[in-house]
C-alpha cells in the first residue's frame, strides 16, 4: 500500500485530472467554484479505490499522460467518486 501513496500524491498534482474532476463537479452542481472544490478535495478523489492501481498500470503500459486519458480513470469512476464525496458534504 505504501507505494500507492506516491501515486495518489502524483494524481493530486495532475492538472488534467483536476480539470476533469472540476468539470464533473460543475455538471453535478457542487456548491461554489468547481475548480476550487476539486483542488480542496484532491486527496479524497485521488485516493478513490482502484485509481492508483489504474494509474500505475497505465504508466507501466507506456501511457505518458494518464490524467488526460479517459481510459485510465474513466468518467464513470470520476462521477462515482464525486457523488460519494458530495453526499457527505
Amino acid at each position: 500500500m505504501a507505494d500507492q501513496y506516491l501515486t495518489i500524491a502524483t494524481i493530486t498534482e495532475d492538472g488534467a485530472m483536476t480539470r476533469r474532476v472540476a468539470a464533473c463537479a460543475a455538471v453535478e452542481g457542487v456548491q461554489g467554484d468547481p475548480t476550487q472544490w476539486a483542488y480542496d478535495n484532491r486527496f479524497g478523489w485521488a485516493s478513490a479505490p482502484g485509481w492508483a492501481a489504474a494509474w500505475d498500470s497505465a504508466v507501466a503500459g507506456g501511457i505518458t499522460d494518464p490524467g488526460s486519458d479517459p481510459a485510465v480513470i474513466t468518467d464513470g469512476m470520476i462521477l462515482s467518486q464525486l457523488q460519494s464525496m458530495a453526499a457527505g458534504l
